[in-house]
């Protein structure tokens, strides 16, 4: 009767439950494991090592996953409550990456049949066990510390899954390579701290996707903006802070590489938000930006939007830290400014790539005024360099007063047509117009009309700033009379 009594008001059915918390959503092994990674810098942990092997067996091969730490273990009594759902010491903190104290079984078991976690403290060991079809078979829950091999490090943890019966990855070298991509990014700020990560002894190399640390043929990607940030109300009544930061990629520099390249380097396929919580990434894609939709030039600027647990609810964070649901005061707090800077700065990745083009196509006019500069007078400038000069010319946002505006640096003489004055749409619109052949040769009488007039000015050796505004003005108040 007692028994029975018992079985009635236990509020799980464990034979039950073990597998249906099996279904626990995690999307991939890489957010699964990451909640081990989690709980072992939450530990203090300076090295994780994860291990990958495909141990022989009787029926079939099935992968076995060892990551073990070098954090400060745990107690006879922690280990005890490491695999209870809800048993975290921790249970409801802001402070970092655990809340709820069910990461560790459920990501577990959300990936293998049989999970044994081993903790040790100055050189005593001790583990416990979950055995997903000993318990769906009627077994007892036995969750007791019994000794065990310790590690290598004074003190650690170890967690092994055994009989891993979720992975689709045939071939091991595949799933460490997926790996590394995957934890690489999410923890890049703790890869470029205090963390050292391997695989099989590989080292993980921390993945950026801002590429603001990312070097390509001697440039990387630039902050757009200085860092912006929201604050806002948190569940306990306090404040804490929402920072964004946005980085545009070098579009003149990086334009030219092959598909490959730009894959392997992350310009495309990796672009959009990445949603940082407690420095660990736990979300990307598309998210605030309002009503503003992803086009192929957002590839080539980036997001990166991070907060503190105290902000959890704003966010949406589920037990598994997988992406986010955003609040409506989240929403009504950064989707206005973030959807204008986001349109803004695909603005700019149109006008880079325009101004590519420009280039690429006045490169003809360039060349033809550096072989003409050799007959023309020297004209002499600051430093050993002499000679004749090279020319560039380009397009670009300026001043609504000037039609363009020249310098010379470096013996390179650098024009820069301003696409916002009406001169530019009454002389270059017409010219898409035409025949390729006349085009090509009006396009380049007007640029060596242009590069000419700028020569001139500088071997005159008089600022021809005022010169050039007034027939700037007069030349742009005549095409709006026509």
């Amino acid at each position: 009767m007692t028994a029975r009594r018992q079985s009635n008001d236990d509020l799980l059915v464990s034979s039950n439950f073990i597998q249906a918390v099996r279904e626990s959503g995690y999307l991939s092994i890489s957010t699964a494991l990451a909640e081990l990674i989690d709980n072992s810098l939450q530990a203090q942990a300076t090295e994780v090592a994860i291990r990958i092997a495909r141990p022989t067996t009787a029926d079939r091969p099935k992968i076995e996953i060892e990551v073990e730490d070098n954090g400060v273990g745990m107690d006879t009594q922690g280990l005890a409550a490491c695999l209870r759902f809800g048993g975290s010491s921790r249970f409801g903190e802001r402070a970092s990456f655990g809340r709820f104290g069910m990461g560790l079984p459920a990501a577990s078991l959300s990936q293998t049949r049989r999970v044994a976690v081993t903790a040790w403290q100055g050189g005593r060991a001790r583990s416990v066990s979950l055995d997903v079809d000993a318990i769906a078979a009627g077994a007892a829950v036995d969750l007791e510390p019994r000794s065990a091999e310790p590690g290598s490090s004074p003190s650690g943890c170890r967690v092994v899954w055994s009989d891993c019966d979720r992975i689709e990855y045939r071939r091991l070298a595949w799933l460490e390579r997926s790996l590394h991509r995957s934890l690489g990014r999410m923890y890049r700020r703790f890869l470029n701290e205090r963390l050292t990560l391997t695989i099989n002894g590989s080292l993980v190399d921390p993945v950026d996707p801002t590429l603001l640390t990312t070097d390509v043929e001697g440039h990387t990607a630039q902050l757009a903006f200085e860092p912006l940030h929201f604050e806002l109300a948190t569940s306990a009544g306090e404040t804490a802070y929402v920072t964004v930061r946005f980085s545009a990629l070098p579009v003149s520099h990086w334009h030219h590489l092959d598909n490959v390249t730009k894959r392997r380097v992350g310009i495309v396929g990796q672009g959009g938000v990445s949603v940082l919580r407690a420095g660990r990434e736990i979300a990307s894609g598309w998210h605030l930006m309002g009503t503003k939709r992803k086009e192929n030039y957002d590839d080539w600027w980036r997001c990166e939007i991070e907060f503190d647990p105290a902000l959890d609810e704003h966010f949406g964070i589920t037990i598994n830290k997988q992406g986010i649901r955003p609040s409506q005061p989240l929403r009504e707090a950064l989707e206005p400014e973030l959807e204008s800077i986001a349109r803004l700065l695909n603005a700019r990745v149109r006008q880079a790539f325009e101004e590519v083009k420009f280039q690429a196509a006045a490169a003809a006019s360039c060349r033809i005024a550096a072989a003409a500069d050799r007959d023309l007078p020297v004209i002499h400038s600051r430093g050993k360099a002499q000679g004749p000069l090279t020319y560039r010319l380009g397009s670009g946002p300026l001043p609504i007063e000037i039609m363009f505006q020249s310098q010379l640096r470096h013996r390179t003489l650098d024009l820069t047509i301003n696409v916002d004055h009406p001169a530019f749409a009454a002389l270059y619109r017409p010219l898409q117009a035409m025949e390729e052949a006349a085009a090509a040769d009006l396009r380049t009488a007007l640029e060596l009309l242009l590069l000419s007039y700028a020569r001139a000015a500088v071997q005159s050796g008089q600022d021809g700033d005022e010169m050039l505004r007034a027939w700037s003005a007069t030349y742009g108040r005549m095409l709006q009379r026509s």
